[in-house]
């Protein structure tokens, strides 16, 4: 049995997964032990792999197998109570592992208990029945046969995007059932892809389930096609077993491929999917015991570093935190919204329009200041929903039904039943006040007024109103279907009822919602034009562009600066530089050669693919004509880096001195659910402590103790 000496405090309180045993008559004759793994819990508390829980499950597979020796039993099936085969390992005792030693224990301990469906003496099945993550998957793939309910939500290894690989034999097992094309696209390509999941169909086609049965009879009918793989009446094809020729050719060409493609997505910084890549890299030739020991060593090393414990961090924040958020006033208190009204027919408005119809299922109508443009809106608004309706999101009835919900008017007292009323005009102070001192003379006393300005004063907005208490900040990100996060801005004048209907809203439209202060750039805008700014800053001064690309990418963010300019748009850029130097001349740069940039057009050159092949010489040029009368003095990729660092700390402190948010969890939430920042990084505070950043212009953490690894102790 595997040492597990260094697991037993993790132990104390775990939810066990309880491995329960019944005999069930096959058809043909004999006897199927049925392990049903269950934690004694409702459907709320997923049935988890902890310590206690894998020990029991490899004693109770010693038990059957010694009963299958004795002629017993002829078969072992696992399957999980309802809803769930398993989710994986408790994460909460994995993020507790106190040392390397302990990680390996972890790995070593799941081999081990996993590995015997794979020595069991008579044949093994796993009856898929619910969810199936991670370690569950695993124990599927241990298994000789699997089959799997066409119901069950989700089936996926999301150890990558959680700064792990797979750990209990899913790296070596999975490419040598389904080769190593659909291996890289469940093990690595699918998590950096939002945590991509597959569907009982996909897991079919796939190779990773043998059969497909209906819920109805799922278990049933997974007896007796179990009974007839034992008998020899099923035959069980595997046309994804790698041969020759793939491991030959394919193999490593699909590596590389793989490699590239991460690299080109996220960079080099995250360890996950590079030790995910590399398992899956030495599965073409290592033998199962030598693939699973490779397993023991990578997920050691990754559980006890420090990627793994922020991504702990973020992967609470995001589950938990996001769920009940800080400020928040009682739900009882929200009002009910039966028809909103937007302001504005363009692109953002149209995506409003499209997820508060989608979401809400109330009547929406737009408006705007002439016909032709309301009329452009809604039938791109439909021509959208129509495109749902092709790719099977919604059926033709509620396509139908949708289309039916929203209309168009170029009069504002269309509104005058509207519960909900949002803008979508130009980020001008003025304009954004004209709208809503118009709107609030149509409207109830009920009705919510919502601002999705990034950059204005809310505050501000509000100050030609009868009734500021009415309006609150709404700050979605783009684009508006994907970004999960809204940004709720509540004023000194928003009270608790707009408040909470903006909360409740924020819900229904299925939105992280983060409540902030009414402060220059809230938090997410806040923290990136501090370090677009300083990027800026630096290449104006005489530091190379590429030297700036190098010094920011320890912080492990999808993008570099430059990138992130470019996506955002180099003229929106220079607006948000130009706010926040207007808020806090002393600390926040404007760059006259940023606003030359968007005149221009572009930092890079690209090819006709649109792929970046460096920076445009004429865009540095144009950079390098500054006029900003500064000292040019090149900075080496440290000293940077540091000033990044540092920059980044003390702002993000003053914003939590300044009440902006109630705690750097909240600030660490906005950046991770609003601008991608990386899990493995847990957001920008953890990664500001461990470099000493904080503590350097703090003279304290942001966190005690520190989120990060425990190396080698």
């Amino acid at each position: 049995m595997t040492d597990t000496s260094l697991l037993l405090e993790l132990s104390r309180d775990e939810v066990v997964t309880h491995s329960y045993v019944r005999d069930v008559a096959l058809p043909s004759g004999g006897i199927l032990a049925l392990v049903t793994l269950d934690n004694d819990r409702d459907h709320r508390r997923p049935s988890t792999l902890g310590p206690v829980t894998l020990v029991e499950f490899s004693e109770t597979l010693d038990a059957l197998r010694a009963r299958a020796a004795s002629g017993e039993i002829r078969a072992i099936a696992v399957t999980g109570k309802p809803y769930f085969l398993a989710a994986g390992a408790d994460l909460s005792k994995v993020g507790q592992i106190p040392s390397r030693e302990a990680g390996r224990q972890m790995a070593r301990l799941g081999h081990d208990a996993l590995g015997k469906l794979h020595d069991a003496g008579v044949p093994t099945f796993v009856f898929i029945n619910g969810l199936a993550l991670g370690g569950g998957l695993e124990i599927a793939l241990n298994a000789d046969y699997r089959s799997v309910d066409s119901a069950a939500p989700a089936l996926a290894f999301p150890e990558v995007f959680l700064g792990i690989i797979p750990g209990w034999g899913g790296a070596w097992l999975l490419p040598n059932l389904i080769g190593i094309e659909n291996a890289l696209k469940v093990i690595v390509e699918n998590p950096l892809k939002n945590n991509r999941t597959l569907k009982p169909g996909q897991a079919l086609e796939l190779g990773i389930a043998d059969v497909m049965f209906g819920s109805a009879a799922f278990l049933e009918d997974s007896i007796r096609w179990a009974d007839g793989v034992i008998s020899g009446a099923v035959k069980v094809a595997r046309p994804h077993v790698p041969g020759k020729i793939e491991r030959a050719v394919k193999w490593d060409a699909a590596i590389a491929i793989a490699r590239k493609t991460v690299q080109k997505r996220i960079g080099t910084v995250a360890k996950a999917p590079y030790a995910a890549l590399d398992l899956l890299a030495g599965a073409k030739k290592a033998t199962r015991d030598e693939g699973f020991a490779a397993e023991d060593e990578a997920l050691a090393d990754l559980i006890s570093g420090d990627q793994f414990r922020a991504s702990i961090y973020a992967f609470d924040l995001v589950q938990k935190r996001a769920k009940h958020p800080a400020g928040a006033p009682s739900p009882d208190l929200a009002r009910k919204i039966t028809k909103v009204g937007i302001v504005g027919a363009g692109l953002m408005a149209s995506q409003f329009a499209l997820l508060f119809v989608r979401k809400l299922k109330v009547p929406v109508v737009i408006t705007d200041i002439d016909e032709a443009r309301v009329s452009r809106g809604v039938d791109g608004i439909r021509s959208s929903i129509d495109e749902l309706q092709a790719k099977g999101h919604v059926s033709p009835d509620e396509s139908n039904r949708l289309k039916a919900l929203i209309s168009g008017t170029t009069d504002i007292a269309d509104f005058a039943d509207c519960d909900w009323v949002i803008e979508a005009v130009f980020e001008e102070l003025c304009v954004k006040q004209d709208v809503f001192s118009r709107v609030e003379k149509v409207v109830s006393e009920s009705c919510v007024l919502a601002t999705n300005t990034s950059s204005l004063s809310v505050s501000a907005i509000g100050s030609v109103l009868t009734e500021p208490a009415r309006l609150v900040g709404f700050h979605f990100f783009n684009p508006v279907a994907v970004m999960p996060l809204v940004e709720v801005v509540n004023t000194p004048s928003t009270d608790d009822e707009t408040l909470a209907t903006a909360m409740a809203v924020a819900k229904t439209l299925g939105k992280n919602a983060v409540i902030t202060a009414d402060a220059p750039g809230f938090v997410v805008n806040r923290v990136l034009a501090k370090l677009l700014g300083e990027a800026m800053h630096a290449v104006e001064t005489g530091t190379p562009f590429e030297v700036v690309d190098r010094a920011t990418a320890p912080f492990g963010l999808p993008m570099t600066p430059f990138e992130l300019l470019e996506l955002v748009g180099l003229t929106v850029g220079a607006h948000v530089l130009d706010t926040h130097h207007a808020a806090f001349p002393e600390r926040f740069f404007e760059s006259e050669a940023l606003h030359r940039l968007a005149e221009f057009g572009h930092i890079f050159e690209r090819d006709s693919k649109g792929n970046r092949k460096g920076f445009d010489p004429k865009a540095v040029k144009l950079v390098g004509g500054s006029g900003s009368g500064e000292k040019r003095e090149a900075l080496t990729e440290e000293q940077l880096r540091i000033r990044i660092e540092d920059g980044l700390a003390d702002e993000i402190g003053r914003m939590l001195d300044g009440g902006v948010v109630a705690a750097p969890e909240d600030i660490d939430l906005c950046l991770i659910l609003g601008a991608g920042w990386p899990f493995q990084m847990g957001g920008a505070t953890p990664y500001l402590d461990r470099v000493g950043a904080s503590e350097r212009v703090r003279g304290r953490a942001f966190h005690d103790p520190l989120i990060r690894g425990v190396g080698a102790a």
